[in-house]
């Protein structure tokens, strides 16, 4: 069963809110109004790029009725701190999860997520929290915003390094979902995050060019204009 099955199973529709994260794609925003309910973004926590139940329950109101939480790049939301919000208020949580990799392609990620967060600098790397799968490796490319990530990935490119920006733009800024509201934490990771190569067949080599293309460039440039 779908998300709008899901949530349509739970008796939600009509005049109910869900709780969503703004920073990921649109599906689950697109699910909720095909429920016939009305999504309400929250802010994500910045480790995670999860659902932050402190965030969450400043969105709650009376026409609250469910949360959707999405675990994101391997990380885990913090499902137990959410559900213990929905029993407060009588709420209904759905989890959304990652496709998971076979066990061994799993552990060899978590192998080469260790290396590379061991030898880059000048980047912040990925929380290593307990269960985090690598279903990407996301960092950061701090500095003075989106500019200064853009022009460190065709950077990267330009030496051969394969890398992706994982959310371009946040739902909430979407033309059919726009809101005027505030997350910060949501709008920062979307202008600082960079997918870096961690798939399980990558070579010793191969991930030494990564950490040798990254640490030349020194995690920071000057914003592109």
């Amino acid at each position: 069963m779908g998300t709008v099955g899901m949530l349509q199973a739970a008796g939600i529709g009509a005049g109910d809110e869900v709780i969503v994260p703004a920073y990921g794609n649109p599906e689950v925003a697109e699910a909720v109004i095909l429920a016939g309910a009305a999504p309400v973004f929250a802010d994500i926590d910045p480790d995670t790029y999860c659902l932050d139940p402190t965030y969450v329950r400043a969105c709650v109101s009376e026409r609250t009725a469910a949360v959707v939480a999405v675990h994101r790049f391997g990380h885990q939301a913090d499902v137990a701190g959410l559900r213990g919000l929905a029993q407060r208020h009588g709420l209904f949580v759905l989890e959304q999860g990652e496709s998971q990799k076979p066990y061994e392609e799993a552990a060899q990620r978590r192998a080469h997520a260790t290396y590379l967060s061991g030898r880059l600098s000048g980047l912040r790397t990925p929380t290593g929290s307990d269960g985090h799968t690598y279903q990407q490796y996301v960092v950061r490319v701090p500095g003075n915003g989106r500019p200064d990530r853009d022009a460190f990935a065709r950077a990267l490119r330009g030496k051969g390094v394969e890398c992706s920006v994982p959310v371009k733009t946040p739902v909430h800024r979407m033309p059919a979902f726009r809101r005027d509201v505030a997350l910060p934490e949501t709008e920062r990771a979307a202008d600082e995050t960079l997918a870096l190569p961690v798939d399980a067949a990558l070579s010793k080599r191969q991930l030494q060019r990564v950490v040798s293309a990254c640490n030349a460039l020194g995690g920071l440039l000057q914003p592109a204009f």
